[in-house]
């Protein structure tokens, strides 16, 4: 086995964290930020100022107020002819770069030209007292202003509140950074750190059953009807009834993702199809989706509503049914399904996998603690722009989001935030992705935020109560091969609150029990998992900052299944390798059978020959053997958590100026960041295809090898051959009665003697039963 790239191993660190070093005396942080470096700040918060003086010749005044600490400088918003102005505007000083003992709080009048000086306040940073949470915030103080020399005004005063605190401070979320100096207060929105959870999503199951007196223009022409059922941008349509009819019957069954609040409209609407592309609309009804009723688990569907349809021009319009003196009616079944879980990620690496109704879940199991500490040697994603990389982290745990503030302009930013996390199943996976901010700087709302890499962890991998810390590779496979931008240092803790309920998780299914009572095709399964990630996309796009389409999609994988040669012959190499274990063991019987290791042989038949006369003592010996080989790997367990493998993603070999013997590597991977459909010229759709082509029919040799033994099985008795039938169970016959007639440890030695009988007594031709089988008949002579 080639050794793997070290570039794209985990690096294991030691960073000094009070967690790990058993720290808990004095710094009252200890218990809830353990798990991160703690980052010391200084925090002004300018509250508001009253009596300021008037110093424009207007007689009017726009104050702002200006913080400096030696080179950094924060400003707050101005307040236009306000002498008693409110800002409530927090900014915080990183401690490690602070270039002076003095910070200044300067008031100035917003002017045309030069802006007025109206007063300031100096204070000296060994003054400053230190805030550590739990303790009440610091509680703010009025200060008289003073003029350019020092001398206290007659009027005018301004209300701080400064303090030394940490990122464990309720205040550092909110709080301006010194980092982001050059950034406008409309942008500084864009750079915070925040919570956001998705919405709780339910699966709505809609039964059309049919609908009468329906009322064509043409009356004399029986309607070729079908109804169209939309929820907000899902849309689905029933075939045409069989029969025409002005009563059609559909009997068709159709699904949809709804959200919470439920503030959508169901629209039913029954079309008359009267001819290619023109359709005529019969009648048309609104059901809100707060009036579903909801099904628990396996209870009974709600019975199904006759509706009355309207025409468009009164459906839209209130108390349409008093206007109307007759309308047709449409029989449906609506029902919100709280018994399964809405899939919005992949089954192999879902973060969650609770039923949708909060009275079918269970309790948690523990929690998860992540510090998001740093990246480093990240590449610069704005080099066009003369800039480096403003980098900011996303991690999602089952429904609950959260963004890192964003580190502006540096290659090895450090957030040292820390995060938790109730753990319902073990068996379930956390993403943590890093991104380049594109909006920090006023650009466009179309930006597109840079992917620079994402870490996947599953939680049933790490011990409980250990502490994991390490650099994971961030890589991102592109157009033009692998690439790596750098390294994401985290820190983890598994805490198991309940031992008893997490190992009974295992004998549980992993989804709930609606799905396997009345389970869900997969196809339908995968549509109805990209509608659920545009309705988790269009809802966390809605908040502030937004957590954008790009983001979303990528840490959800909404292309997973997408066709991709790479990720075949991933799949194919893992196949092969759990396939080499079944090898390995014959291989290993085989040299026991050739007298290989004549010891381990000798010692096989007396084990064979207890086993026949004691053969209550097989079934303890498996187990003891099983028991026995996982105690043997018990020392080459995995020392780490697991991370996106390169090697096995098979993206280390799809490297662009590699060419495969048979095809170019590059257009491997320009297939598999194609649109779909697909957006290249037919020239190299037909290479493709030849290429397919060429896959498909070695996949079809081998599928076709295995249906061709399973046929020669089963013509042993079908009488295909029948020569072959008649001589095997004349033989069948004869070895039922030699058997019933002699002991069965004796018929066991004679054979497992036979089989481990030494090479001396073997011939290198094949033995008669492996002739006997494959001289049988199968069916790949009666393909055309």
């Amino acid at each position: 086995m080639p050794k793997t790239n070290p570039e794209f191993l985990l690096v294991e660190t030691s960073p000094p964290l009070a967690a790990r070093l058993r720290y808990r005396g004095g710094d009252k942080t200890a218990s809830t930020y353990d798990l991160v470096e703690l980052m010391h700040y200084l925090y002004v918060n300018v509250v508001k100022a009253r009596n300021l003086p008037v110093i424009d010749v207007s007689g009017s005044l726009d104050p702002y107020v200006e913080v400096n600490l030696g080179n950094y400088e924060g400003i707050t918003k101005h307040l236009e002819k306000n002498q008693n102005p409110v800002w409530n505007q927090i900014f915080a000083f990183s401690k490690e770069r602070l270039q002076s003992n003095l910070v200044e709080v300067t008031v100035k009048d917003k002017d045309i030209g030069k802006d007025d000086f109206v007063g300031r306040v100096s204070l000296d940073l060994l003054e400053v007292p230190h805030r550590v949470p739990p303790d009440n915030p610091l509680a703010p103080q009025w200060y008289r202003l003073e003029d350019r020399k020092g001398d206290k005004i007659t009027k005018g005063e301004i209300m701080l509140a400064v303090w030394i605190g940490t990122q464990a401070d309720e205040s550092f979320a909110e709080a301006w950074h010194s980092d982001a100096h050059n950034i406008s207060q409309k942008n500084l929105a864009n750079t915070r750190s925040k919570v956001y959870f998705s919405p709780k999503l339910y699966y709505l199951r809609v039964f059309v059953f049919e609908a009468q007196d329906l009322v064509p223009s043409d009356k004399g022409r029986a309607p070729d009807a079908c109804v169209r059922i939309q929820l907000g941008n899902q849309l689905r349509v029933t075939r045409p009834s069989p029969v025409r009819t002005v009563n059609p019957v559909w009997n068709e069954e159709h699904m949809f993702v709804a959200s919470e609040p439920f503030e959508d409209l169901i629209i039913v609407t029954v079309e008359d199809r009267i001819g290619p592309g023109k359709d005529e609309i019969l009648g048309r009804e609104f059901i809100p989706v707060r009036n579903v009723p909801h099904r628990h688990e396996t209870g009974k569907l709600p019975d199904p509503r006759w509706f009355n349809l309207h025409k468009p021009s009164l459906a839209e319009a209130e108390g349409a049914e008093k206007k109307e003196k007759f309308s047709s009616k449409i029989l449906i079944r609506f029902c919100l399904e709280a018994g399964y879980h809405v899939l919005d990620e992949s089954t192999h690496f879902s973060s969650d996998l609770q039923p949708s109704s909060q009275s079918l879940r269970k309790g948690s199991i523990g929690t998860l603690e992540l510090g998001i500490l740093s990246a480093k040697n990240l590449m610069p994603m704005k080099s066009e722009d003369g800039k480096l990389t403003d980098a900011y982290c996303v991690a999602k745990y089952g429904n609950k989001w959260i963004r890192t503030r964003t580190i502006l302009d540096t290659l090895d930013p450090r957030w040292n935030e820390q995060y938790t996390w109730d753990v319902y199943d073990p068996c379930t996976v956390i993403t943590i992705g890093v991104f380049d901010n594109c909006h920090v700087n006023g650009s466009k709302d179309d930006a597109i935020d840079q992917r620079i890499g994402k870490v996947r962890i599953r939680l049933s991998t790490l011990e409980t109560d250990r502490i994991y810390t390490h650099y994971y590779p961030l890589v991102v496979l592109t157009p033009s091969g692998l690439k790596k931008n750098g390294e994401l240092h985290l820190v983890l803790r598994f805490t198991c609150t309940a031992w008893v309920n997490m190992v009974t998780k295992y004998g549980r299914p992993l989804l709930p029990k609606m799905h396997y009572v009345q389970p869900i095709s997969v196809i339908l399964i995968d549509r109805l998992r990209h509608q659920a990630i545009q309705i988790v996309v269009a809802r966390l796009g809605r908040a502030e900052p937004p957590l954008r389409r790009e983001v979303v999609e990528y840490m959800q994988d909404v292309d997973y299944n997408m066709w991709s040669l790479r990720k075949s012959k991933a799949n194919y190499l893992r196949i092969m390798e759990l396939l080499s274990g079944v090898t390995a063991i014959f291989r290993w019987f085989n040299d026991i059978c050739t007298w290989r290791n004549p010891v381990a042989t000798v010692l096989i038949h007396a084990l064979f020959l207890i086993l026949v006369c004691y053969p209550q003592l097989i079934l303890p010996t498996i187990f003891l053997c099983l028991f026995v080989i996982g105690m043997w790997n018990y020392r080459f367990r995995p020392r780490h958590p697991p991370h996106l493998d390169a090697e096995l993603s098979q993206a280390i070999n799809a490297d662009p100026f590699e060419l495969d013997e048979e095809f170019d590597s590059s257009d491997e991977l320009d297939e598999e960041f194609d649109t779909f459909p697909t957006s290249r010229p037919s020239d190299t759709i037909g290479m493709r295809y030849g290429r397919l082509r060429s896959v498909g029919g070695q996949v079809q040799t081998v599928v076709g090898d295995l249906a061709s033994q399973s046929e020669r099985a089963q013509a042993m008795l079908y009488w295909r051959d029948p020569r072959a039938t008649s001589t095997f169970i004349i033989f069948s016959l004869i070895w039922a009665v030699f058997i019933y007639v002699t002991p069965f440890q004796v018929v066991a030695v004679l054979i497992g003697l036979y089989m481990l009988r030494h090479p001396w007594f073997r011939s290198k031709m094949p033995s008669v039963p492996v002739n006997f089988f494959k001289r049988l008949p199968s069916k790949s002579d009666m393909l055309i």
